[in-house]
């Protein structure tokens, strides 16, 4: 993605400069199709993934499948270096995150809400599955996204149900982890239930939205053996008070699933039967360290965080603004020009009827922390493009941003208990918009201290 096309609501020149080259290189290292092309290669009718071989000739058909804000792109890629070899597939994408293709078809649906579209791209998926046999090579693509764009719901649940399951879900702070465990126990296509699917050998190609790259979480695992089970999924719900409040047709589902009266999801993977290969091509840690080197090209000394940040989104701002603060007065953990640089995918407890994400709340978190100091700011952004129900991908604040709100009569305190991050950085500047960045490896965040 072009760095003109990321717009930065600040009058900081500087700064905006200096956060457009960082956020760019960030996109960069995590491009499906550089990511791609770097893991995958093809001699003659050979295909090469790292070092293993797939004899291209030995196949009757090689049919490319998938889901998730990377997987068109990635389609397009694998297109041009199969050549001849591929012969068709269906990749479901957001709406926006479509791309030019000769033989895969790419359908748009909604995202993060299932909906009609979805269900029936995902029930065309399973056909193709289906269809193929054991001479057959299935390549799936995988990303962030997936697990709301295949959307088939298990025997007797309505998609009614799931959405309203999920938004309550997504709403009460329920780790990525969590939602899918739910997720898995819901559908006809998750939790290893593609590859139960289909005698065909399967390639998965991924671009790591999870933390940590758990292969059965990310886009719900659909090609994944899967650990959990009914009761876990039931326990989540009770946990964040959603159980009495999700459909009837859902508690029954689960419940059947409990007392074995419906097949649990996929356990074990029988290498006879099964055989599969998956393959990371990007994540988290791609972007942070295309950032950091790009950090060191423009002169700043890098600091990566090496855990990531997970939890209350309001809690881990206020932790990043005392650290900007303390690298500010005392050098801590990195002198003055510096760049700390972390990833990972906080959540939050919806409690207010306000507009916001993720970031936006973490990054608003922080401003107080770092109210009257100069040359120092605190930045945030979803890789893909996205925060939360929102047309923006993160914000920024800096030494002035409570000025600004004061002189506005705007109170940070009261946007973030209203949960209102969004429209707090509409009135006062600070919004960072990429558009679709057709990628998704979580989000970054960081402190630029000059």
């Amino acid at each position: 993605m072009p760095a003109s096309k990321i717009f930065i609501d600040t009058t900081k020149l500087k700064f905006k400069k200096l956060l457009k080259a960082l956020l760019q290189s960030s996109l960069n290292a995590a491009d499906p199709n550089k990511a791609l092309k770097k893991t995958v290669t093809r001699k003659n009718h050979h295909l090469w993934v790292n070092h293993v071989k797939y004899d291209l000739s030995h196949y009757h058909r090689i049919v490319c499948v998938g889901a998730g804000k990377a997987s068109g792109h990635m389609a397009r890629t694998l297109e041009q270096l199969l050549g001849k070899y591929v012969d068709s597939g269906t990749v479901i994408v957001p709406d926006g995150y479509g791309a030019s293709t000769n033989h895969v078809r790419i359908v748009e649906a909604r995202h993060p809400l299932p909906d009609t579209r979805g269900v029936r791209a995902t029930r065309q998926i399973l056909k193709i599955v289906e269809s193929l046999t054991k001479d057959d090579l299935l390549i799936f693509l995988l990303s962030g996204g997936a697990s709301s764009l295949l959307c088939a719901p298990a025997h007797g649940l309505r998609l009614a149900d799931k959405q309203r399951t999920t938004s309550l879900l997504l709403r009460c702070g329920a780790t990525i982890h969590e939602l899918n465990i739910v997720r898995k126990h819901l559908s006809a296509i998750k939790g290893g239930r593609l590859s139960q699917a289909t005698s065909a050998k399967i390639l998965t190609l991924i671009i790591s939205d999870v933390i940590g790259d758990d292969l059965a979480t990310i886009g719900s695992g659909p090609t994944e053996p899967d650990p959990t089970t009914f009761q876990e999924a039931k326990t989540i719900l009770k946990r964040y008070r959603v159980w009495e409040r999700a459909p009837e047709n859902i508690q029954h589902h689960l419940d059947q699933g409990i007392r074995g009266n419906i097949p649990e999801t996929w356990k074990r993977r029988r290498l006879s039967s099964f055989p599969h290969h998956s393959i990371i091509l990007a994540n988290n840690r791609t972007a942070l360290n295309g950032l950091g080197e790009e950090v060191k090209r423009l002169g700043l000394g890098p600091f990566i965080l090496d855990s990531p940040l997970q939890g209350e989104a309001k809690d881990l701002g206020v932790i990043l603004g005392a650290i900007a603060r303390d690298m500010h007065k005392h050098g801590n953990p990195v002198s003055p020009p510096a760049c700390l640089i972390a990833g990972g995918e906080p959540t939050v407890t919806v409690t207010g009827r306000g507009r916001g994400g993720r970031v936006q709340e973490c990054v608003l978190a922080a401003a107080q922390e770092l109210a009257g100091l100069r040359n120092i700011t605190v930045a945030g952004f979803g890789t893909d493009g996205t925060d939360g129900p929102t047309d923006v991908a993160g914000a920024m604040v800096d030494g002035k941003t409570v000025h600004r709100a004061t002189e506005k009569g705007l109170s940070i305190e009261g946007s973030l208990k209203r949960h209102d991050s969004y429209n707090f950085f509409k009135k006062i500047g600070g919004h960072i918009i990429t558009g679709p960045t057709h990628t998704n490896v979580n989000d970054i965040y960081l402190i630029i201290a000059l």
